[in-house]
C-alpha cells in the first residue's frame, strides 16, 4: 500500500489512444473540447534545432491560470535577422522583428494546466539569440522553467562487470534558469541505488545481481524540477569475463571492421585473449588482434580485433574471444555486399535492440513496449507489451535472416510468441463447450463509460459462426490460435495471469495477461480499469471486475481474450517475407514449420472479418430488426478492430463464446497478408474455405482503400455494420460501403481514431508491399495519389531534420461505393493539423516510399525515403537506438477520474482501492515509485510540460526494417 497523497484537480486536453473494447495501437494523438472565457496566465517554452543558416523553433504554450484560454495569439520578437519561412499548428506572420502566431482553430482552447504546441522554420545569418519576451493575447508570459540536463557518464553502455566488483556510477547535471542542482539519484531500472548531493556526482555499487541492468541518473534542481538521464545498459557476469563490443558487426565485402575487447575485472597476472572464428561464413577471418595481452594496468583499456571479409560472398559467422579463467565473449559478424551501407545500419541498430543490457527485452526474451517504464499510451506502462511488439519482433528477425542467413532467431521469435502470447489450452479450457450456432449473448456498446455496465440481452438474435467447425476439422482442436493483445510482462499489476496460470497473484514473476479497454468509444486509456483476462473474483469487487462492464443477474468466474487483427496480420506478413528470403538462400526448409504456423494463425484471423454478433452485413439497423447472418453473409471480409473469445473457468460449467467486430478501420487493413494467405502456396490455410475467404478479402480491402481515399489522397477512417456499436440508426445521408456505414472515427473517439498519420504510414506500407510484389493496378492507383499528398506535406531541412504530418483533420464523407464506377470523393477532405519528427512513423513512411519507388520508379519517393532515413540516422542516434524528445502535455490526465458506479468498491492486487472516487493514478500507485514520477508531480503542480525520450520497441524495429528494406530495393 502507498500512503495517501494530496489529490489534485483533474485536468485534460491531449489524450493517448483508446478503443471501445480492447484494441488500440501505440501512438499519441490530440483532441479538443468546448470553449469558454479565460483570464490569461501563461508560460512559453522555446526550443530550436539550428543548422547554421536556418532553424526550426518549437514553442509550447502552457496555461498557468485557473480559467480556460479560449483562443490565443502569441507575439514575440527577435534581435537579429531571423526571417519566417513557414509555420505549423497556427497561422504565422512576421513584421520586422516581431512574430505573431494565431491559433489554428483546433488548438485554440487551452484548459487550465494544459498546453499546446506550435512551430515554424526560419532562415538567418550571424547570431541566433533566443527571444525572451512572449505574450499571449497581449499579456506577458513567463518562460517555462526548464528541467536540468542529466547525463550518466559512467559506466559505459555495454560494460560487463564480475559479480561483487564495484560498478562505478557517475553523472553530470546542469540546472537551467539560474537554479542549482540539489541532488542526483542513481537507479537500477526503478530501484533506487543511492543519492549524492555534491558534485562530482558518483556512487559505487557492488550489490548488483548477475544479469542485465538498466542504469540511470536523476537530478533535482532548487526550483523543484527534475530530469533523468538516458538509460545505460550493463551486464553483471558470475565471474571474470572477456568483454566484446559491439556484438553485431557488419563487414562489407573486401573490407575490414573492428571490435573492442577488454576484461571485466582487474587480473592479478597477465591474461592472454585469443580470438577465432568458431562457426559460420568462412569468408570472414581474423586478420588482427588474434592474440591480445591484458595486464593489471591496461585490463580495462579496449584493444582491437580486426576482421576481414573476402571480396565475394555473404553470410554471418561467430567469433569467440577466450581467456583462461574468464567467460568468453561472442561476436556475430556478417559479410555484406560492398554497396550495402544500409544493411550495415540495420545490423548496427539490430545489435542495439537485441543487446540484453539495453533493456528492450524481459528475462524471458519478451519485447517490452518501451525501454522506459513511465509511458502511457494504449499500453499504460512501458513494461507491458502488445501483440504488435511480438509481430515486430518476428519481422525484425525475418530481416535478420535475410541479411545474415541465420533463421534460428526467426524461429525463436515465433516460439517466444507461441509460448507467451498465444493462449494455451489451459488458458482457454472450455472451448469444447462452444456452441457455434449461438456464439455469444448480445450487449450494446454505449457512448460513455458512465453508462456502463451494459445489460446483456438474450432476446436479440445472433447469427451462427460459420468457420468454427472447419477450423476444428483442419487443426484438430477447439482452441483458438491467435494472440491476446496486452500483457503485463513484469507483473507490475500483480494479477499473475501467466500462460497456463489463472490469477497467481502479486508474488508471481513473469508475464501476465491483462486487459484494459472495455467501455465504449469514449473511454480513453486515462479512464480504464485494468482487469485480469482470467477473473476468479480474487481481485476487484465481489464479482471481480465483470460487473463494471456488463449487467447480468449473476456472474461466473471466467477467462476472456481479445485479438488485435493488425498484429496477427503483421505476423503473417513477416512470415511471407521470411519464406521468400529464406527460399532465395536455399534455406526455406529451415523455417517451413514456422511458416505453417503463420498460415494457421491466418486461418483463425478470419474471425476479424465477421460482424460482432454474426449479423448480416449491410444496412443493419436495430438490434432486433437487423437479421442474424446465415453464414458468410455475416462477413464484411475486412480486418476489423478485434475478435474476442472466452468461457467459464469451471470446466463443468459448460459454456464458451466468440465474437467478431462490426467496425473496420482503414489503418488496420493488410492486403499484403491477404495476398499471402490467398495466393502464396506456403501460407495456404488448411481450412476448407480459408484461401477463398482471403482472396475475397484482398479484393475487398483494396476497394476499401479506394472508397476511403480523400480528394487530397489520405485514407479516411472506416466503416461499421453496427452504428454506435448497438446497430443504431446512422445519420441521414450517411454513405455506405457494401451497406456498411461510413464512420470517420471508427471504434474510439478520445481522441478520434482517424487523426494519427501513423495509421496512414503503417497501412500504406502494406499496400506498397502488395504493389511491389504484384504490380496490382488498383493498389498503384491508391498509392499514386497518397504518395503525392504525403510528399507535399513533408519537409526535409538542410541539416537532415524533417517534418512529416502528425495530426489530421477530416471533413465530409466519401461517395457511396459503386464497384463498377467508383466515385471521385470530391466531398471528402483532409488537412494536416500539425507536424512531427517522430522516428517510428517516419520509418514506416520511408518504407512505404521505398516499396512504391522500387516498382513505380518514382525518383522523388526514393530520394525522400533516403532523406528520412539519413536524417534520423545522422541527427537522432543515442546509445539505445534512434529517438527524439517528446513533450507529453497529455500527462496532465494522471489525476483524471475513472468512472466506477456509486457503491461499487474493490481493490487492486497491490491493495489500491477502487471506488467512485478513484483516478487513473490512484489505482496505479506503482507509478509513484518510478524514477520519472517527480516530472509528472511537478507538471500537475503547475510546472513545465514534461519531456521524455522514449525507445519504443516497435519504432526501433521499424527503423531497422526501413534500413534493411532500402538496402534491398534501392541501394
Amino acid at each position: 500500500m502507498h500512503p495517501p497523497r494530496r489529490r489534485r484537480t483533474a485536468r485534460r486536453l491531449w489524450t493517448a489512444v483508446v478503443a471501445a473494447l480492447a484494441l488500440p495501437l501505440t501512438m499519441l494523438s490530440t483532441g479538443s473540447t468546448p470553449a469558454q472565457a479565460a483570464v490569461v496566465q501563461c508560460s512559453v517554452d522555446y526550443k530550436t534545432n539550428d543548422w547554421g543558416s536556418g532553424f526550426t523553433a518549437d514553442l509550447t504554450i502552457t496555461n498557468r491560470g485557473t480559467d480556460v484560454i479560449d483562443g490565443w495569439t502569441l507575439t514575440y520578437g527577435y534581435e537579429g535577422n531571423q526571417r519566417l519561412s513557414n509555420g505549423w499548428n497556427g497561422t504565422w506572420s512576421q513584421s520586422g522583428q516581431t512574430v505573431t502566431v494565431k491559433d489554428a482553430g483546433y488548438n485554440g482552447r487551452i484548459p487550465a494546466g494544459a498546453a499546446v504546441t506550435t512551430g515554424a522554420q526560419f532562415t538567418y545569418s550571424g547570431s541566433n539569440a533566443a527571444p525572451t519576451n512572449f505574450a499571449i493575447n497581449g499579456t506577458s508570459c513567463t518562460g517555462a522553467h526548464q528541467p536540468p540536463i542529466t547525463v550518466l557518464t559512467s559506466p559505459a553502455a555495454g560494460a560487463v562487470y564480475a559479480q561483487g566488483d564495484a560498478v562505478p556510477l557517475a553523472a553530470t547535471a546542469a540546472a537551467a534558469d539560474g537554479a542549482t542542482i540539489g541532488k542526483v539519484e542513481f537507479y537500477d531500472d526503478t530501484t533506487l541505488l543511492g543519492t549524492d548531493t555534491t558534485a562530482p556526482y558518483s556512487l559505487s555499487v557492488s550489490s548488483l545481481t548477475v544479469g542485465s541492468h538498466s542504469l540511470l541518473a536523476k537530478a533535482y534542481d532548487s526550483l523543484g524540477a527534475s530530469a533523468d538521464s538516458t538509460p545505460v545498459g550493463i551486464t553483471v557476469a558470475s565471474g571474470p569475463a572477456v568483454v566484446a563490443a559491439p556484438t553485431q558487426l557488419p563487414v562489407q565485402q573486401g573490407r575490414t571492421a573492428t571490435y573492442d575487447v577488454k576484461l571485466s575485472t582487474q587480473p592479478s597476472a597477465n591474461v592472454t585473449v585469443t580470438t577465432a572464428r568458431t562457426s559460420g561464413n568462412s569468408g570472414l577471418s581474423v586478420t588482427g588482434g588474434a592474440s591480445l595481452t591484458f595486464t593489471s594496468s591496461n585490463w580495462n583499456t579496449a584493444q582491437k580485433v580486426t576482421l576481414t571479409a573476402a571480396a565475394s560472398g555473404t553470410g554471418s559467422a561467430t567469433f569467440e574471444s577466450t581467456a583462461t579463467g574468464h567467460a568468453k565473449a561472442s561476436v556475430t559478424a556478417t559479410q555484406i555486399a560492398a554497396t550495402k551501407a544500409y544493411d550495415a545500419r540495420f545490423l548496427e541498430l539490430y545489435g542495439k535492440i537485441t543487446n540484453p543490457a539495453n533493456g528492450y527485452f524481459s528475462p524471458e526474451g519478451i519485447p517490452y513496449h518501451s525501454v522506459e517504464t513511465l509511458i502511457v499510451e494504449a499500453p499504460d506502462h512501458g513494461h507491458e507489451t502488445t501483440s504488435e511488439a511480438y509481430s515486430y519482433l518476428l519481422w525484425l528477425q525475418a530481416m535478420y535472416g535475410k541479411v545474415t542467413g541465420d533463421w534460428s532467431k526467426f524461429n525463436g521469435a515465433w516460439e517466444i510468441m507461441e509460448k507467451y502470447m498465444i493462449p494455451t489450452h489451459a488458458d482457454q479450457p472450455t472451448n469444447s463447450f462452444y456452441n457455434a450456432s449461438k456464439p455469444a449473448t448480445y450487449a450494446p456498446e454505449l457512448d460513455t463509460p458512465n453508462e456502463y455496465p451494459a445489460k446483456l440481452d438474450t432476446a436479440v438474435s445472433v447469427g451462427p459462426d460459420p468457420i468454427a467447425a472447419e477450423l476444428k476439422s483442419a487443426y484438430g482442436t477447439d482452441d483458438v490460435y491467435g494472440m491476446h493483445w496486452l500483457q503485463d510482462v513484469d507483473n507490475v499489476y500483480g494479477y499473475g495471469n501467466s500462460p497456463g496460470k489463472c490469477e497467481a497473484g502479486p508474488g508471481d514473476t513473469g508475464p501476465s495477461y491483462i486487459n484494459t479497454f472495455q467501455r465504449g468509444a469514449q473511454e480513453s486509456v486515462w479512464e480504464t480499469v485494468p482487469q485480469p483476462t482470467c477473473d476468479q473474483f480474487k481481485y476487484g469487487g465481489k464479482n471481480g471486475y465483470l460487473d463494471l462492464f456488463t449487467g447480468d443477474a449473476s456472474y461466473a468466474k471466467q477467462w476472456k481474450f481479445t485479438n488485435a487483427p493488425d498484429a496477427d496480420a503483421r505476423a503473417v506478413q513477416a512470415a511471407y517475407w521470411a519464406d521468400k528470403w529464406a527460399d532465395a538462400q536455399g534455406k526455406g526448409g529451415d523455417i517451413s514449420s514456422t511458416v505453417a504456423k503463420a498460415a494457421k494463425m491466418g486461418d483463425y484471423l478470419r474471425y476479424a472479418m465477421y460482424d460482432k454478433y454474426f449479423k448480416k452485413v449491410g444496412n443493419c439497423v436495430g438490434p432486433s430488426t437487423c437479421p442474424a447472418g446465415t453464414g458468410k453473409d455475416a462477413s464484411h471480409y475486412l480486418l476489423s478492430w478485434y475478435y474476442a473469445w472466452g468461457g467459464a473457468t469451471d470446466t463443468s460449467a459448460g459454456w464458451a463464446w466468440r465474437i467478431g467486430s462490426s467496425h473496420a478501420h482503414g489503418g488496420y487493413q493488410n492486403p499484403m497478408a491477404a495476398y499471402a494467405l490467398a495466393s502464396y502456396a506456403d501460407l495456404k490455410p488448411k481450412s476448407a474455405t480459408g484461401q477463398a475467404d482471403w482472396a475475397k478479402s484482398l479484393e475487398r480491402q483494396v476497394e476499401f482503400y479506394r472508397w476511403l481515399q480523400s480528394s487530397e489522397g489520405a485514407i479516411a477512417g472506416g466503416a461499421t455494420n453496427s452504428w454506435a456499436g448497438r446497430y443504431a440508426t446512422p445519420p441521414t445521408g450517411r454513405s455506405t460501403f457494401y451497406g456498411m456505414y461510413y464512420d470517420q472515427q471508427p471504434v474510439y473517439h478520445d481522441p478520434p481514431s482517424n487523426q494519427w498519420f501513423g495509421f496512414q504510414a503503417w497501412s500504406m506500407e502494406r499496400v506498397a508491399e502488395y504493389y511491389q510484389q504484384t504490380g496490382n493496378a488498383s493498389a498503384k492507383a491508391v498509392l499514386d495519389k497518397w504518395v503525392d499528398w504525403a510528399l507535399s506535406e513533408t519537409t526535409v531541412n538542410p541539416d537532415g531534420t524533417y517534418r512529416i504530418p502528425s495530426t489530421l483533420q477530416w471533413s465530409g464523407q466519401p461517395d457511396t461505393w459503386n464497384a463498377s464506377s467508383p466515385g471521385a470523393n470530391n466531398g471528402l477532405h483532409v488537412t494536416v493539423a500539425d507536424y512531427t519528427d517522430d522516428v517510428g512513423v517516419a520509418a514506416a513512411y520511408a518504407k512505404t516510399l521505398t516499396y512504391y519507388a522500387d516498382r513505380s520508379g518514382d525518383t522523388q519517393a526514393a530520394s525522400t525515403a533516403k532523406a528520412l532515413l539519413d536524417g534520423m540516422w545522422d541527427n537522432h542516434q543515442d546509445a539505445l537506438g534512434i529517438a527524439v524528445p517528446e513533450n507529453r502535455a497529455d500527462y496532465n490526465r494522471f489525476d483524471d477520474a475513472i468512472y466506477v458506479p456509486s457503491g461499487w468498491t474493490g481493490t487492486m492486487p497491490n491493495g489500491d482501492a477502487i471506488s467512485s472516487s478513484s483516478t487513473f493514478d490512484s489505482i496505479r500507485s506503482f507509478y509513484e515509485d518510478d524514477p520519472a514520477w517527480s516530472k509528472i508531480e511537478a507538471y500537475l503542480a503547475g510546472g513545465a510540460v514534461p519531456s521524455f525520450t522514449y525507445h519504443r520497441f516497435w519504432a526501433q524495429a521499424d527503423i531497422a526494417l526501413a534500413m534493411g528494406s532500402y538496402a534491398e530495393l534501392l541501394e
